[in-house]
């Protein structure tokens, strides 16, 4: 039996989260389409070689990302997925990231197409959505 669409990707996400963390390159080579980009918080731009390669080279410089509340919307073949998260670095420092992230489905199979990421250090003002 298969999950519906919706848990799907809440795992999937849980899962890019993890690989993140972890550096799993395998689990971003299969899930992220060829054409994908990600926005990085500092405006920089990489696209699925790039994002391989600093994923490889272990370059997170966070220690734990814990998800706080994650959106799923389906529109046909794409669903946006848009989370809040906190996070501790490395060095301690603590603070929050929202981002969203567009998957698209190619028969039953879902891929990542895009990525964009907003971090602010804990004590930044926030405006709650």
């Amino acid at each position: 039996m298969t999950m519906p669409q919706e848990q799907q990707l809440q795992r999937m996400n849980e899962k890019y989260v993890a690989a993140s963390l972890a550096g799993d390159v395998d689990w971003y080579r299969m899930h992220l389409a060829d054409e994908f980009v990600c926005i990085e918080s500092d405006a920089s731009l990489l696209d699925k070689h790039a994002f391989l390669q600093l994923t490889a080279r272990g370059c997170s410089d966070l220690e734990d990302y814990k998800l706080v509340d994650v959106e799923v919307k389906f529109y046909g073949d794409v669903a946006l997925v848009r989370a809040l998260g906190s996070w501790t670095k490395k060095t301690g420092a603590r603070g929050i990231s929202r981002y969203i992230d567009v998957y698209v489905r190619n028969d039953d199979e879902w891929k990542v197409v895009s990525a964009q990421i907003t971090r602010a250090h804990a004590g930044a003002d926030h405006e709650s959505n």
